[in-house]
C-alpha cells in the first residue's frame, strides 16, 4: 500500500474515534436505538406513575396521632372548621323542637251521633239505673264500678235524676231526634280540628305542647294540644264550653253528655311515627353547621402536646382549606418539580442498572415487572402511612426482600433508598422516619444473600422487626426528650409514655408480617419474576428429576460429563462469590439436548464407531449445535425456570465448533468447489453470549472438562496450561463481554478449575503385585 493510502487510512480512523467520542454522536445513536428508546419511555412512564402515586400536585400532610410537635403548630392561614359537637347539639335541639306528626282520620267522629242515639235507646227497657247495661252506666256516668276514678261517675243522689231525664228523652222520638241533631252540630268543630287521646301523647312527644297535622296540601301545621284534647276543650276556657249555650236541648243533660264524650273519646288524629322522624330529620339537616374560626398565627397545637383525634381533625381541616386555595398554575409547578426530582433519582438508579444489571435492563418484561413493583410499593406505602394503619414499612420491605431474592443485594439496597426517600418526603416524614425505614430495609437486604430455606425469610422479617423496634423507639425518644425536659416530667416519662412502645411494636409487627408474606408467596414470586432460589435449586437438583433420569438412560456419558462439570463449576463459582449452587444445578441440565442424538457426541459414542465419518462437516455442525435448541425445548416442556434455560442456551455462547470448522477448511483447500463451505459464521453457536458470571463459569468448566479428557498425561502443569489456554481463547473471542466478568475473577476461576482437575487426575502409587510361589 502506498504512503498516501496509509495516511488516508489513519486519518479515517482518527476521524472515527473523534466521532465516537462526540456527545452529539452518542445522543444521535441513542435516539436511533429503538431498544434504548423503549426503555427510556418506560422509565419516563414509571416516573409519571410515581408522581401520580405520591400525589405530587398536593402538599404533604405530616401530622399523625400521638405525635408531639416540639415547637407546636400554628395556623398559617385564616380558616374556619365545622365544630361537629356543637353542630350535633344544635341539630338535636332542632329535631326536639319539631312537634309529633298526627295524620287526620275523620271517620271516628262520623258515627258519634249514632252511637249516642243507641246509648240513649238503651234506657227504654230499663226500670231503674241498676238495670241499665254496664257500658251505658259507665258511658253516662251513672255508676262508679271497680276502681274507676270518681270523675267518671256522678254522685249517688244525682244518678236517679239523670236516669229519669235521659229515659224521658229516649222515650220521646222528637226530643231524641233533636238531641241527636244538636249533638251532631255541637261536635262539628271537632271534625275540623280533630281529637287525640291524652294517653296517646307521650311525654317525649309533648316537648313543645304542640302537635303537627298536615293540611289539605300536605303541609304540616302546628296545633296546640289544648285544641285537640277533650279535657281542655270542655274546660271553661275551651272551645266546646262556650257552645253549650247554643243548644238549649242539650243543656239539661250537659253533664251526662260530657261524661259520654270523655268515655267514648272518638279519636280522629293518629300518631305517624315515620312522618315524625322524617320531619325531625329534615329540621336537623336544615340546621346550619356551627363553625369555629381561626386566624393565621393562632396556636393550634401547643409545644410538646400530643396530637389526639380532635387536634388531628383540626390540622386536617386547615390542610384541606389550604389545599383548596392552591390554584392550577401552582399545582402544575409543584407536579413539575416533583417529576424532576423523581426523574433525577430514577436516572441515578437507571445508570446503575445499565452498568451492572444489563440482563434486567434489556429484558423488557423483567424491567416492567421491577418498575411496576416499585410503583405499587410506593402507592401502597403512602396510602397505608396514615392513621390508623401507619404501615408504610410493610410494602417497602416486601419490595426490598423480593429484589434481594430475585436480583441482588446491591439493587435491593438502592431500591430501598429510592423508595424510602420518596415515601418519606411525600408523607411529610423527617430524617428520623427515613432513618427507620432505610435501616429496616438495609437489614433485610444484608441478610438475604440467598434463600436456603423458607424460614430464612421469616427470620429476616424478625430481624427487620427488631431493627424497627429499636431504631423507631430510639429516634422517637431523641426527638421528644427535650419536650419532657420542658414540662419537668423527667426522663422517667420516656419509659412510661405508651405511645412510643405502641408505635414501635406496631411497626415491628408489620415487618414480621412482611417476612411471612414473602415466605408464603415465594413460589409465585419465582414464577412471576423468572427467578430461582436455593430452595427451588435443591428441589431441581435431585437426581430423581425426570430429565436427569432420562439423560442417564439415553446418554450416560453426557450425564457423567454433566456431573463432573457441576462439581468443578460449583467450586469455581464459589471462588469468585457467584452462586455455586445455581452453577451446579445448571450444569446438570446444560447438555440434556444431547439425549435426542446421543451417539453423535464423543462421550456417548461406541468405541470404533463415529457417526460423523459419513457426514459433511456442515451437517455434523448442525447436529452438534442443535443440542442447544433441543435442550431448550425439553427444558420448557418440563417447566424448568428461565435461569436454568439460560445455562442451556448460553453455555457455548457464540463459540466456534473448531473440529468441524477445521475439517471444512481442509476440504475447501483440497477442493476449490467447497471453498464457500468453510464460512466461519456457519460453524458458530447461535448464542447469546453468557449474560451472567455463573453462565461464564459454566462455559469454561464445560470446555476444560471435555478437553482434559483428551490429555494423554494429565499432569498439573499440562492441566494448568490447558485451562489457561481455553480461558484466554474464550476471553479473546469476546465471550465474556456481556457478563461482567473481570480479569481477576477469570484468574480465580482458572486456579479453581486447575485444582479441581488436578485432584481428579492425580496419580496413584502402584501397589506391588503379589509374589507367586
Amino acid at each position: 500500500m502506498s504512503s498516501s493510502g496509509t495516511r488516508r487510512t489513519r486519518i479515517g480512523r482518527g476521524a472515527a474515534l473523534r466521532l465516537a467520542a462526540d456527545p452529539s454522536f452518542e445522543l444521535r445513536s441513542l435516539l436511533t436505538d429503538r431498544r434504548a428508546m423503549s426503555r427510556l419511555a418506560l422509565g419516563l412512564l414509571t416516573v409519571a406513575a410515581l408522581t401520580f402515586a405520591v400525589q405530587g400536585w398536593k402538599h404533604d400532610f405530616p401530622f399523625r396521632l400521638n405525635q408531639r410537635p416540639g415547637s407546636g403548630v400554628a395556623a398559617v392561614i385564616d380558616f374556619q372548621r365545622v365544630n361537629r359537637e356543637r353542630t350535633a347539639r344544635a341539630r338535636d335541639r332542632a329535631a326536639e323542637q319539631v312537634p309529633p306528626v298526627f295524620r287526620r282520620d275523620s271517620k271516628p267522629l262520623s258515627p258519634a251521633a249514632q252511637e249516642l242515639r243507641t246509648g240513649l235507646l238503651s234506657f227504654l227497657p230499663a226500670a231503674d239505673v241498676g238495670r241499665l247495661p254496664a257500658e251505658t252506666r259507665r258511658a253516662f256516668g251513672l255508676a262508679v264500678e271497680g276502681n274507676q276514678p270518681p270523675a267518671v261517675g256522678l254522685p249517688a243522689g244525682d244518678r236517679n235524676e239523670s236516669f229519669a231525664r235521659l229515659k224521658q228523652i229516649a222515650a220521646d222520638d222528637q226530643k231524641l231526634r233533636d238531641v241527636v241533631a244538636d249533638f251532631t252540630r255541637f261536635i262539628q268543630p271537632l271534625e275540623k280540628t280533630g281529637l287525640v287521646r291524652p294517653e296517646h301523647v307521650m311525654a317525649e312527644m309533648n316537648v313543645t305542647g304542640q302537635i303537627s297535622v298536615p293540611d289539605a296540601h300536605g303541609d304540616l301545621q302546628a296545633v296546640n294540644l289544648s285544641d285537640v284534647q277533650l279535657q281542655p276543650l270542655l274546660a271553661p276556657s275551651g272551645l266546646l264550653h262556650s257552645r253549650w249555650a247554643l243548644f238549649p236541648t242539650l243543656l239539661p243533660i250537659r253533664n251526662e253528655l260530657e261524661h259520654w264524650l270523655k268515655v267514648q273519646s272518638p279519636e280522629s288524629l293518629i300518631y305517624d311515627d315515620q312522618a315524625t322522624q322524617n320531619a325531625r330529620l329534615k329540621a336537623a339537616t336544615s340546621e346550619p353547621e356551627v363553625f369555629d374560626f381561626y386566624n393565621a398565627g393562632n396556636l393550634l397545637v401547643k409545644p410538646g402536646e400530643s396530637i389526639d383525634e380532635r387536634l388531628l381533625g383540626l390540622l386536617q381541616g386547615e390542610y384541606d382549606e389550604l389545599d383548596s386555595r392552591v390554584g392550577i398554575v401552582a399545582r402544575a409547578v409543584r407536579v413539575s418539580i416533583v417529576f424532576v426530582l423523581i426523574l433525577v433519582l430514577a436516572g441515578l438508579i437507571g445508570h446503575y442498572l445499565v452498568r451492572n444489571e444489563p440482563a434486567l435492563v434489556w429484558n423488557l418484561g423483567r424491567l416492567s415487572l421491577y418498575l411496576g413493583m416499585c410503583v405499587l410499593s410506593v402507592a401502597l406505602a403512602r396510602g397505608l402511612s396514615f392513621d390508623p394503619w401507619r404501615a408504610e414499612v410493610g410494602p417497602i420491605l416486601v419490595c426490598v426482600m423480593v429484589c434481594a431474592v430475585v436480583y441482588s443485594q446491591m439493587l435491593a439496597t438502592l431500591t430501598a433508598f429510592a423508595l424510602c426517600l420518596i415515601v418519606t418526603v411525600s408523607t411529610g416524614g423527617d430524617l428520623g422516619r427515613f432513618t427507620v425505614l432505610m435501616s429496616v430495609c438495609a437489614t433485610a437486604a444484608i441478610l438475604l444473600p440467598s434463600v436456603p430455606s423458607r424460614s430464612t425469610l421469616v427470620i429476616v422479617g424478625l430481624w427487620a422487626a427488631v431493627a424497627y423496634f429499636v431504631i423507631y423507639w430510639g429516634t422517637t425518644v431523641v426527638d421528644t426528650q427535650a419536650i419532657y425536659a420542658l414540662d419537668n416530667s423527667g426522663v422517667g416519662s420516656l419509659w412510661r409514655d405508651t405511645s412510643h412502645w405502641i408505635g414501635s411494636l406496631r411497626g415491628a409487627g408489620w415487618c414480621l408480617a412482611a417476612g411471612f408474606l414473602v415466605s408464603g408467596s415465594l413460589p409465585f414470586v419465582e414464577s412471576t419474576f423468572g427467578a430461582v432460589t436455593d430452595i427451588s435449586l435443591l428441589e431441581l437438583g435431585d437426581v430423581s428429576h425426570p430429565l436427569l433420569q432420562e439423560l442417564v438412560r439415553r446418554a450416560p456419558g453426557t450425564y457423567n460429563h454433566s456431573i463432573t462439570v457441576a462439581s468443578i463449576g460449583e467450586t469455581a463459582a464459589d471462588a469468585i462469590g457467584a452462586n455455586g449452587l445455581l452453577v451446579r444445578v445448571g450444569a446438570y441440565f446444560h447438555d440434556i439436548g444431547k439425549m435426542l442424538k446421543p451417539h453423535y457426541f464423543v462421550e456417548n459414542s461406541i468405541e470404533g464407531e463415529n457417526k460423523h465419518d459419513h457426514l459433511a462437516p456442515a451437517m455434523s455442525t448442525l447436529i452438534i449445535i442443535g443440542h442447544v435448541k433441543d435442550g431448550m425445548d425439553l427444558a420448557q416442556e418440563h417447566g424448568l425456570p428461565r435461569p436454568l434455560i439460560d445455562f442451556i442456551e448460553q453455555h457455548h455462547g457464540t463459540t466456534l465448533v473448531e473440529y468441524f470448522y477445521h475439517e471444512a477448511t481442509r476440504q475447501a483447500e483440497e477442493d476449490p468447489d467447497h471453498r464457500t463451505d468453510a464460512d466461519e459464521s456457519h460453524f458458530r453457536y447461535p448464542g447469546p453470549k453468557p449474560q451472567t458470571r455463573e453462565n461464564a463459569v459454566l462455559m469454561i468448566a464445560d470446555a476444560v472438562e471435555g478437553a482434559s479428557r483428551a490429555l494423554s498425561e494429565p499432569t498439573p502443569s499440562r492441566i494448568e496450561r490447558l485451562v489457561h489456554e481455553i480461558a484466554m481463547r474464550r476471553l479473546l473471542d469476546g465471550q465474556f463481554d456481556e457478563c461482567g466478568l473481570t480479569i481477576t475473577e477469570l484468574s480465580r476461576i482458572e486456579d479453581s478449575l486447575t485444582k479441581s482437575l488436578t485432584a481428579m487426575y492425580h496419580g496413584r502409587i502402584k501397589y506391588p503385585e503379589p509374589r507367586t510361589a
